[in-house]
Formats: structure tokens, sequence, C-alpha cells
């Protein structure tokens, strides 16, 4: 069975960093894209930055500049570098990996909070 472990998270001042980490442990293959995404407290969950097997990335607009993702694939790992965090960018963190092995398959990560004060 396929788990995706996140860390990284915490508590940081407005303008420092956190880096997050997501791994994938048991049998997983065909990893097409992963991803970041974030939910808020009273808001939906949005897509944060998002990376393909081809290494195309996607990032919304509001983290460009600031985030950047990257992915080791022989770990199976996915990592969110943030940088200048503002209070706005406070939420859960939830990773995601897409596969495709016959269908299509979704898998999440338990969420990570992430804390910007100011």
């Amino acid at each position: 069975q396929v788990q995706l472990v996140e860390s990284g998270g915490g508590l940081v001042q407005a303008g420092g960093s956190l880096r997050l980490s997501c791994a994938a442990s048991g049998s997983i293959f065909s990893i097409y894209s992963m991803g970041w995404y974030r939910q808020a407290p009273g808001k939906q969950r949005e897509l944060v930055a998002d990376i393909t097997s081809s290494r195309k990335t996607n990032y919304a607009d509001s983290v460009k500049g600031r985030f950047t993702i990257s992915r080791d694939s022989a770990k199976n790992t996915v990592y969110l570098q943030m940088n200048s965090l503002k209070p706005e960018d406070t939420a859960v963190y939830y990773c995601k990996f897409v596969t495709y092995y016959s269908k299509w398959s979704n898998y999440w990560g338990q969420g990570t909070q992430v804390t910007v004060s100011s």
C-alpha cells in the first residue's frame, strides 16, 4: 500500500524559509506528477506547485518567485522550498502524486501545518 509522508512544516516568522519534503513508501510505479496543495481555514484546497516526470513545473501566481518545487525520482520524493514566507501562506500543506499504471491514480499525504507569524 502506498503512503506519502510529509515533513518540514512548522512555525516561522514572516520573511523566513521552510523546506517541505514528501516521500512515498510502498510500491509506486509510473509517477506522472508530484505536487503540493494547501488549505487555509475556511478556504478550499488550492494548488501551490507541481512538477511532471519531464520536470515541467507549474506554480500558483501567489508563490511564483518565492517557492521552488523539485523532485528526486530515484527516491520518489518531492520537495518544496519556501522562501520569503508571508502570513497568508499559513495553511496545511498536502503533497499529491499522480500515477498512471493501466489507470490514473491519485495519492495524498496526511498534511503538514505551516504557520507564518507576522
